[in-house]
């Protein structure tokens, strides 16, 4: 099992910034991907930004230059900073984690990310 607790969510101006952070914790595997996702009401889930244990990156179009994911292996917490917040940015952000060896995927309980002025 695996437990994500993220942080840092809250209510910023357009053009602000907010940094998200995901902490990991139980049988975190050497192979694995953690993520950023975020769902607004009336929408799917969609994937935000991605993290490979290898260090890959991946991320959506829509926050591509505005947002950098990051991670600290010491504290296995991965961040998402993110600037220029635009209102349609508000969402709920969600952490995930993929075992590489198996595929289970963890989920956080989210964050809610509100940008309004």
């Amino acid at each position: 099992q695996v437990q994500l607790v993220e942080s840092g969510g809250g209510l910023v101006q357009p053009g602000g910034s907010l940094r998200l952070s995901c902490a990991a914790s139980g049988n975190i595997f050497s192979i694995y991907a953690m993520g950023w996702y975020r769902q607004a009401p009336g929408k799917q889930r969609e994937m935000v930004a991605t993290l490979a244990s290898g260090g890959s990156t991946n991320y959506a179009d829509s926050v591509k230059g505005r947002f950098t994911i990051s991670r600290d292996n010491a504290k296995n917490t991965v961040y998402l900073q993110m600037n220029s917040l635009k209102p349609e940015d508000t969402a709920v952000y969600y952490c995930n984690y993929v075992n590489g060896l198996t595929g289970t995927i963890y989920w956080g309980q989210g964050t809610q990310v509100t940008v309004s002025s």
